[in-house]
């Protein structure tokens, strides 16, 4: 039986192409979004919102606009919400209201128009630094690496000065918040865990890793690092590098993404539970920027290591997918190595504004790189 979704932020990256996969399955879609500047230059075109959906523009704090948009619908997938670690350091009460009070807007709007099942984009940015093995087998998950370890090494090291290998990072690994993002993904997870269950809709979180695919804005600087890679490499400037390039993380395809959300919309099981979503791999930030090269035919173009790391940034963090795999039957179909190529091809068909540097310089007249 098809369902009717409300997808808030439906117009954003990784909501099109849920809302495309909802109307390809005959589900019926309203999408609700504000559509800023910073990720809509262009406001709604018919590439981020089909004809044949209709479309709430508004604030995700409008109470009253949450209501009348709520009317009639099954499920909600709740993407809606303001991205990016660094900008969130110095744009703090904006980051804290949009993804926290507008959360909190849902919930309350959900008390009078409930729903079956509300899913929630959180982010892995919440553990903070991953889990760890230390050499003895010991498994670590309060590691925290020093603001500013400049000439010190950046890889976190044992209370006894050892080194520590990184692993894969489950869901029972406690939160680490280290930036305001993470605080407000937190948040986010915790509401839709918490209020509409009280009233008899089921809850998901999807602790979603670094996503990638076609669609995502090149333009804005504080998207996905492969996405500020390409608009870099687009107007033949070298990819920025923080610290050494050594960082590993997990980045997932958009189509995998998709695919986790449709789960997490029908699936008995993910009833009030929290799910990683990534590819189960990882891969260094180094080896990114120049694969990005290379199938842009731009290897000659080497990124420029900055030596520096930002605030709120961590050194190591991939996913443990086993409870998604076995709970929801996911099963990511898409590895960086293969989908890579299309990616770029995709980048190449593309035109974007590179604000890599201007993003940095607010960073850095803040005090936020060191």
């Amino acid at each position: 039986m098809a369902d009717r979704v409300l997808v808030t932020g439906g117009a954003g990256f990784i909501g099109r192409h849920v809302v495309r996969a909802l109307l390809a399955r005959g589900d019926s879609v309203r999408v609700y979004d504000s559509l800023i500047e910073q990720v809509h230059p262009h406001g709604a075109t018919s590439e981020s919102v089909p004809d044949d959906v209709e479309l709430v523009q508004a604030d995700i704090r409008d109470s009253e606009a949450l209501g009348h948009a709520l009317d009639g619908i099954d499920k909600v997938v709740h993407l809606a919400a303001d991205v990016g670690v660094g900008q969130s350091m110095y744009l703090i009460e904006r980051y804290v209201a949009v993804n926290d009070l507008g959360t909190a807007c849902l919930c309350q709007a959900l008390i009078d128009k409930p729903v079956k099942r509300v899913v929630v984009a959180s982010s892995m940015s919440i553990y903070g630094e991953g889990l760890y093995t230390a050499t003895d087998g010991t498994m670590m998950q309060e590691v925290v690496r020093p603001v500013r370890q400049v000439g010190a090494g950046w890889d976190p090291l044992g209370p006894d000065g050892s080194p520590l290998t990184p692993a894969a990072t489950p869901e029972w690994k406690q939160a680490r918040l280290a930036s305001v993002y993470a605080i407000t993904k937190y948040m986010q997870e915790q509401l839709i865990l918490c209020a509409p269950p009280a009233y008899g809709i089921e809850g998901v979180a999807l602790r979603l890793f670094n996503v990638y695919g076609p669609g995502q804005a090149l333009s804005n600087p504080y998207t996905g690092v492969l996405a500020i890679f390409a608009s870099r490499l687009l107007n033949r400037e070298r990819p920025l590098v923080f610290e050494d390039g050594g960082q590993r993380r997990d980045f997932v395809h958009v189509d995998d993404v998709v695919q986790a959300f449709l789960l997490a919309l029908d699936h008995p099981a993910a009833a009030n539970r929290v799910f990683n979503i990534g590819s189960g791999r990882n891969v260094s930030i180094s080896d990114v920027a120049r694969a990005a090269a290379s199938a842009m035919d731009l290897a000659q173009i080497e990124p420029e290591f900055v030596g520096k790391a930002r605030t709120g940034d961590i050194r190591h963090c991939f996913s443990d997918i086993t409870l998604a795999r076995d709970v929801l039957g996911f099963a990511p179909t898409r590895t960086f190595d293969n989908a890579l190529p299309e990616q770029m091809e995709w980048v190449r068909r593309q035109q974007a504004t590179d604000r890599v540097q201007e993003a940095r310089s607010e960073l850095e007249a803040r005090g936020l790189v060191a």
